[in-house]
Parts: C-alpha cells; structure tokens; sequence
C-alpha cells in the first residue's frame, strides 16, 4: 500500500512513517519543512503546506490511502490548522479517486468522555489544560472533524487521549467514539492506525485510543505536549 503520512515530521509521524515503512508499505511523508525528513528505501519526501489545495492535491497523487498526524501547540489565538488542512486534503482525495483517510483528533471532542477513577485529571487538570489552555485548538479539531464528517470518504476519526512519548508500541485498546483512559503512547496511536487500515472497524467512525502498559509524568506531558509546543 502506498500511503500519505501528513505532518510525517512531527512527532506522531514519525512513528507512522517507521511503522508503515517497517510494515512493508510505501510512505509519502508530505511536511512543510525542507529538509526535515530524509529519504530513505521505501520513502519518498513530499514538502507541502497541509493548507494549500494545490500542494496537497500533489502530494498525495498515487497514494491509496491518507493518514494525518498534523498537530498544533496551544494559543489564545484561533487555530485553523486543523479545518484547513481537512478541507485542502479532502478535497483532493476525492479529486483522486482516494477513498480512505484516518485523521488524528483527540478524545476530548467527545462531550461525554470522562475516565474511570480519574478524579484529578477529570476535575483539575482536564478543566484547567483542556478546556482553556486548549480551548481554540480543541475548538479547530471540532471544525475538522466537521469538515470530514461531512465527506463521502471512507473515514476514520482517530481519537486519543492525553499523548506521550515511548520508544515502543505497548498494550492498547480501541473503542468507538473515545476510548475510557487518560493516555495514550505515539507509538501505540501509530499502531492502532496502521491496524485499523488492515481490519477495518471503525469505518465512518470515531476510533478512541488508549495505552493500557505504561503511564507518563504528568508534569512532563503538561510541558512537552502544551507549553513547549508554542
């Protein structure tokens, strides 16, 4: 399969990138910064802004399928990086003829997610990062997920919790609409997406992703994956 990885520099992509690559699969890792990817058997670098309609509707020509990691930091300022990005890619996947797209979202769109036994996060720490420091770029994820929502592609809104990093895939669980759980690996979140291009489940879905093996300092996913980001 010969597959598109969006935001393939980031810290996601990356994951998805080795994992696809080690899989067997082909990968266009399309990024907007030169230089950032080298090339490599089996990887072909694609310099794209995410945004740009006509820069993605060459970047993914000849591609199967479509998998976008593309993240954001926290800002008091609107975020479209997200709505953009779904409206540039849609758009000519459908020109291509590509149906299948899984996107990265986060549990937190989902109204009702709560985790079992997770007083502190659910009362402290979810209100407080979430809700307000994250609060325009959660509000962008909810646009983007309208935007592909509204397609007919064959899409699959991948949905994990609080993100960290660890060097190799562990025990996850998925489940549909949000997935009951406070974290979740890069590695496992790469996984869970190449699996779900092989079986199938969630198809015009919403996937929550969880690890079940490890957990990280707290403080250090506060500072990595909202302060440092900016």
């Amino acid at each position: 399969m010969r597959i598109a990885v969006f935001g393939a520099a980031g810290p996601t992509g990356r994951h998805l990138t080795d994992q696809a690559l080690s899989a067997g699969h082909e990968v266009v890792a399309v990024t907007r910064r030169v230089g950032s990817i080298a090339e490599r058997p089996g990887l072909t670098v694609a310099v794209a802004d995410a945004t740009d309609p006509a820069a993605v509707d060459a970047a993914i020509a000849g591609t199967d399928t479509v998998l976008s990691a593309l993240g954001a930091g926290f800002s008091k300022e609107t975020i479209t990086t997200y709505s953009a990005s779904a409206a540039a890619i849609t758009g000519a996947m459908t020109r291509h003829g590509i149906k299948r797209l899984l996107a990265v979202s986060s549990s937190i769109i989902d109204p009702n997610w709560r985790p079992t036994g997770a007083h502190f996060f659910n009362h402290v720490l979810d209100p407080l990062v979430n809700r307000r420091l994250g609060r325009t770029l959660h509000e962008d994820m909810r646009r983007m997920e309208a935007v592909i929502r509204q397609t007919d592609l064959d899409w699959t809104l991948v949905r994990p919790s609080g993100l960290f990093e660890h060097p190799v895939v562990t025990d996850f669980h998925t489940a549909e609409t949000s997935a009951d759980g406070v974290f979740t690996a890069r590695a496992d979140l790469a996984a869970s997406m190449l699996r779900e291009l092989e079986e199938r489940r969630y198809v015009r879905a919403h996937m929550g992703v969880i690890t079940t093996a490890v957990k990280p300092n707290i403080a250090k996913l506060i500072w990595h994956e909202g302060v440092k980001k900016k």
